[in-house]
């Protein structure tokens, strides 16, 4: 069992109660069932792997310091441009993606990136831990040894000063301070006013229409097995899972990591095996450098979106049980309220306690 500590001031990054000490015959038993775990997501992987199909394949060209972007989305044309620029501003020299059986432009913008490997496939992206064995595989064969962000489409990653240090600095200062993976928060951005009155076209920066979201309804949960600090909260656990308190999203992500092929994400970027890799936030990451997902997912795309998803089943383990959160979507809202945050930048989540700077800044 974890704790549950409520934020109201945020804070959340510092916080240390990882409940009681357990018994070393228990964490040893645990060390043992995570190898096992660990072990057995890498052979899923290998067996996806037969799932994919290359569209085109450009990964002769990373070099061995180059830091790599790795997906899977479907139907993302509208994002890419932008969700491909701010990447690239940041450092990336190289996307690998998984594109799960696009039917708008994707796979035809995709293509003719020359910084872009892709892949194909229309398996099931629920039977595929929502793509992450497809992502592990290609982690396997292209990643061991770089820096890798894992991301979906709608996250775009931020953190101290990262509009003027990119991520190979960042990376540099985390190997000088021994550490090699690096946590973030996902937030949730929303506009002022219905989903539906807003604009966005390809290219857009997100940013222009999202720019409000939801601070002090955050609250932090040790998983004492995975030795990982959850952070959940925002506009989604305010609208639409006050009575679910159970079913609201992890927020908390570790989407970089110095890759290596013995490694596997669990659930997402939630958590990753082995479990010292978790130890970005609280009081297991020492008080280190983080950053933020801003979460894009609220641009008015997201009605039509929702309702393809409803039918389609794929986006949660027991997808009949989220219907209300589409039909929510579906429905055309406004999040916004008079509490809401307006969206100035990483100085201001960091006063928040959404962010921190460490010794980075």
């Amino acid at each position: 069992m974890g704790i549950t500590t409520n934020n109201p001031n945020g804070d959340l990054l510092l916080n240390d109660d990882h409940g009681p000490q357990r018994p070393w015959l228990v964490e040893m038993w645990q060390a043992y069932r995570m190898r096992w775990t660990r072990r057995r997501l890498l052979a899923r992987a290998w067996r996806k792997r037969r799932q994919l199909t290359s569209v085109v394949d450009r990964t002769d060209t990373i070099a061995p310091d180059d830091i790599l972007v790795f997906a899977t989305l479907r139907n993302e044309a509208v994002r890419l441009p932008h969700f491909l620029s701010h990447y690239r501003a940041l450092g990336v020299r190289h996307f690998l993606i998984v594109d799960n059986h696009s039917t708008d432009d994707t796979a035809a913008f995709l293509r003719d990136q020359p910084d872009v490997s892709l892949w194909t496939t229309a398996d099931s992206y629920k039977k595929s831990r929502f793509g992450m064995d497809w992502l592990t595989w290609l982690m396997i064969r292209h990643g061991h040894g770089h820096w890798c962000l894992t991301v979906d489409a709608d996250e775009l990653l931020i953190y101290p000063q990262s509009e003027t240090r990119p991520l190979p600095e960042l990376t540099r200062h985390l190997e000088h301070i021994g550490k090699d993976a690096f946590g973030a928060v996902m937030l949730d951005l929303y506009p002022k006013g219905r989903l539906s009155a807003q604009t966005y076209q390809a290219g857009d920066d997100p940013l222009s229409t999202l720019n409000w979201y939801d601070v002090g309804n955050y609250s932090t949960k040790y998983q004492p097995n995975l030795r990982n600090l959850l952070v959940r909260g925002g506009v989604r656990a305010r609208v639409f899972f006050g009575a679910l308190p159970d079913r609201v999203p992890t927020l908390s992500k570790t989407p970089l990591v110095k890759w290596n092929r013995r490694y596997a994400y669990v659930s997402s970027t939630h958590s990753v095996l082995p479990t010292r890799l978790n130890a970005v936030r609280g009081a297991g990451g020492g008080g280190m450098v983080s950053g933020v997902l801003l979460h894009t997912k609220f641009l008015p795309t997201v009605i039509e979106k929702s309702r393809e998803e409803k039918h389609r089943q794929e986006h949660f383990a027991n997808s009949t049980l989220f219907d209300a959160y589409y039909d929510g979507l579906i429905a055309d809202p406004d999040f916004w309220t008079e509490m809401s945050s307006s969206y100035e930048g990483w100085e201001k989540l960091a006063q928040q306690g959404l962010l921190f700077p460490g010794s980075w800044v």
